[in-house]
């Protein structure tokens, strides 16, 4: 009886030593368990080498043997800070520009280049500067949406082999220097005095076709005369005011004008 109870004493030491065993292993096979949200992709190294791309949702990984970088495949946003260049017929400007673009391929964005932040932000900040440089300062103003697609085409190029994909980029704004600004501002001034010249030498020239038109009809039908005048009384009558209109035919004003000349010569005789 006391050598089975002697037993039974010895027995429980050596089952708690081995339950810390137990939970520490336990706790190791936990730690792999790994977790990504739906907008993420876990690239995975074992050892120093690429093994797979797991997510979104539970996985796990073997620890102290595999480690993992975590990307984001949402669209990111990246502000261009504000870039003083030189366009093509020597003016200074200073633009920004706003990007937009979004990982395609997690794993190139990872172990194709070092930072892929950092790395697109870069290549759109020297093709901003670049394609100003290759555009007039009209182009520049006029032709924004010419040169945004152009400057995203150049910049998804570049950005293809990181497995990064360019969805859109705009210039924000494009400050240019005071006496430029009143340059422009004289010459769209000249160009809008001019146009109002041109328009209104045109309704002239339409008008003197049309007084024309309208002569040459009031001879052939000398009554036409006639009715404009009559015309020209309901037009004066009808506004309230104090206006009187005395219509006398042409002829007597041709025979006043021709008594008069009479009553002259008959004086200096």
């Amino acid at each position: 009886m006391q050598s089975q109870r002697y037993l039974d004493v010895r027995k429980f030491p050596e089952d708690k030593r081995k339950m810390p065993f137990i939970l520490i292993v336990l706790l190791i096979l936990l730690s792999g368990f790994r977790v990504a949200q739906e907008y993420e992709r876990s690239v995975v190294f074992r050892l120093g080498r690429y093994k797979a791309l797991k997510g979104p949702g539970l996985y796990w990984n073997i620890p102290a043997f595999e480690w993992q970088n975590k990307v984001d495949t949402r669209t990111m946003t990246v502000t261009v800070e504000q870039q003083e260049t030189i366009t093509k017929d020597s003016v200074t400007v200073k633009v920004n520009a706003v990007l937009w673009y979004k990982i395609s391929e997690p794993v190139k964005a990872i172990i194709a280049v070092q930072n892929y932040k950092s790395a697109v932000y870069q290549v759109a900040l020297t093709s901003l500067r670049n394609i100003i440089g290759q555009h007039v300062l009209d182009e520049v103003l006029k032709e924004r949406n010419t040169i945004n697609e152009t400057l995203r085409n150049i910049v998804d190029e570049a950005t293809e082999p990181w497995g990064i994909k360019i969805e859109m980029v705009e210039m924000k704004d494009v400050e240019i220097p005071a006496t430029m600004q009143r340059a422009m501002a004289r010459e769209a001034e000249a160009v809008r005095e001019k146009r109002a010249r041109l328009i209104k030498a045109e309704a002239e020239s339409e008008a003197s076709v049309k007084l024309a038109n309208a002569a040459r009809v009031i001879v052939d039908n000398p009554l036409a005369l006639e009715l404009r005048r009559m015309q020209m009384v309901s037009e004066v009558g009808a506004e309230n005011n104090s206006t009187t209109v005395i219509l006398i035919p042409s002829d007597m004003v041709s025979a006043a004008g021709g008594a008069l000349k009479i009553i002259n010569d008959n004086a200096k005789k």
